[in-house]
């Protein structure tokens, strides 16, 4: 039964929709808390493959939260051991440092829904190909990762160019969540340190919007999402088992 290793920095950001994805394949997951445990030192080598999700911090706060630089040696050392890797956000931010990629702080924050562009490697990809070659998908960030040398770009926006990278066949960067559900969204709607992000952006981005949006995309993006998530797990381990997820209702 294969094994993975999530990394999580805040109680706000959970795998969301990818939780109940890996359970019903059978998979085990192992979660580490660096907002609760950090001075943890996880080793990786018991566990097939690594998701590293969001969080509000970046990968410069290393001398404030010396668990990003945990993280990193981690991350290193999955890759070196050939095991898939998914960094989703912050997550993916970090697998480009990772990878020798610069992190820096983008000119413009996205954060709301936004249309992304595939490549024409996204297209082809074995993961990511079931975006298509435009997808509506949910975005929270103020930093950017550049697409490390070595790796392959998959996806870009039309006010960020850098949105999702492949390394070698089974190491991925996504700067977008395709892991919200609706009640994930009004969590982070509802979260202060969210909301003040979200202020910031008044006259061009707010709560109304980005609920106008959520009711538009989330059913769309949903599906394409469990196709893109269930790619990456096989890449960990074909299931043992499928169990049932209960129908979605959008609304």
């Amino acid at each position: 039964m294969p094994r993975i290793l999530v990394f999580q920095h805040v109680a706000a950001e959970p795998l969301g929709t990818l939780d109940p994805l890996i359970r019903s394949r059978g998979h085990r997951i192992r979660f580490v808390n660096f907002e609760r445990e950090p001075d943890a030192q996880p080793n990786v080598d018991r566990y097939q493959g690594l998701v590293v999700l969001g969080g509000p911090m970046n990968v410069e706060d290393q001398s404030l939260r010396p668990h990003l630089r945990a993280e990193l040696l981690a991350i290193e050392r999955m890759l070196s051991q050939g095991k898939p890797v998914l960094g989703i956000c912050l997550g993916a931010q970090l697998l480009a440092h990772a990878l020798g990629a610069p992190v820096k702080r983008h000119h413009t924050p996205e954060i709301g829904w936004y249309p992304l562009h595939t490549t024409d490697a996204g297209r082809d990809d074995a993961v990511l190909s079931p975006l298509g070659e435009r997808a509506q998908v949910f975005q929270w960030h103020g930093q950017h990762f550049e697409i490390p040398q070595t790796a392959v770009q998959l996806a870009r926006s039309d006010t960020c160019d850098q949105q999702a990278f492949r390394w070698g066949d089974n190491a991925y960067g996504f700067q977008f969540h395709l892991e919200m559900d609706q009640p994930l969204i009004e969590r982070w709607l509802a979260n202060p340190v969210y909301r003040e992000e979200l202020a910031a952006m008044a006259g061009t981005q707010d709560e109304a919007r980005i609920r106008a949006g959520t009711l538009e995309h989330i059913a769309g993006m949903q599906s394409r999402a469990d196709a893109v998530f269930n790619n990456f797990l096989d890449l960990v381990g074909r299931p043992n088992r499928r169990i049932a997820l209960p129908s979605r209702e959008f609304g």
